[in-house]
């Protein structure tokens, strides 16, 4: 067994709702935390930098109703991520309000920064990292990260090369902490798998961006719908960081998706570029072959809690060895 802080240590199911860049909002991440996950939206996605006070308000303020009302199933706690680079010129005032509001998590990306982990800490929150090897978990953590989050192979939109098996194994030889698994997990057979080989918690994105809370154009949730592993590109083009998207939407954009240029690193940026091209570029995991219509985030919630059940009366039901 991991060692989990409070926050995460009785959360109603073992998932943790992924950022998702343009597409969160304070209405899926709302609807995520009742139905009994980690929701979770990228500071950012807030615009004008105003309206992020407005936001956390507005998730503070829902979920404490809910739980004033439903005292027997209260929410899970949320989530906001910050994007820990330095083309990020709102990270101070976005932190601040984290600060203000004490968001229970906070998610960061693209940089360990000691002072953003301090800042969390000053009011107990919690600092989830994600990471694509073990050489950039070691330095979260170092930094004074909590946990981290392993961001393997097939994950949607920025994303590693790592199998999830070398991972997730490498950390857990010197990390006992919390531990997320991310990349192509869309069932509850998934989030148990991501249990067994030894993470906390699975971390699913995709899969989220066809609910009807999610803010994303009835096509690219439909995009979500229709296509699957093979329809998935990974490129650096974009932002400057590799990152998996789905093919119809690169062909759109008058780009063929088997013959893409390499970006400088170096360049990349996440300012009004980079929205721009996630706005037109999009993202999405290997795992949306398992998804077949668009639904309500409880409804989807609730079919994962169902494979999860039956796939765990399944493993007891095996022969021991």
């Amino acid at each position: 067994m991991s060692r989990l802080p409070p926050v995460l240590k009785n959360l109603p199911f073992p998932v943790i709702g992924a950022p998702l860049f343009i597409i969160s909002n304070p209405k899926l991440v709302i609807a995520q935390c009742i139905a009994g996950v980690v929701g979770s939206m990228p500071a950012l996605n807030a615009r004008p930098a105003a309206q992020f006070d407005e936001w956390l308000a507005e998730i503070t303020e829902a979920l404490a109703a809910h739980n004033r009302a439903h005292p027997e199933r209260p929410a899970a706690p949320f989530a906001i991520n910050q994007i820990v680079h330095k083309s990020n010129d709102r990270l101070e005032h976005d932190m601040a309000l984290c600060v203000k509001y004490q968001v229970p998590v906070i998610i960061t990306s693209l940089g360990a920064r000691e002072e953003i982990n301090q800042a969390a800490h000053s009011y107990g929150g919690v600092v989830l990292h994600d990471i694509i090897n073990n050489r950039f978990a070691r330095k979260a953590i170092e930094k004074g990260a909590d946990g981290l989050i392993a961001v393997a192979a097939g994950a949607g939109g920025h994303a590693g090369v790592k199998s999830p098996f070398a991972l997730v194994q490498e950390i857990r030889q010197w990390f006992d902490g919390p531990l997320a698994l991310s990349g192509s997990i869309a069932t509850g057979q998934a989030v148990l798998a991501a249990q067994a080989m030894g993470a906390d918690f699975a971390y699913i994105g995709s899969a989220f961006i066809a609910t009807h809370e999610a803010r994303a154009i009835e096509a690219y949730k439909q995009a979500i719908v229709d296509c699957n592993s093979d329809d998935i590109v990974y490129s650096n083009l974009f932002t400057g960081v590799h990152g998996n998207y789905l093919a119809p939407s690169i062909l759109a954009a008058g780009l063929d998706p088997q013959q893409l240029p390499e970006s400088d690193p170096s360049q990349m940026n996440f300012g009004s570029q980079s929205t721009k091209a996630w706005k037109d570029i999009w993202g999405a995991g290997q795992g949306i072959g398992a998804i077949s219509q668009v639904r309500s985030t409880a409804d989807f919630v609730s079919q994962l809690r169902h494979e999860y059940s039956a796939a765990r009366q399944r493993l007891l039901s095996l022969p021991e060895v």
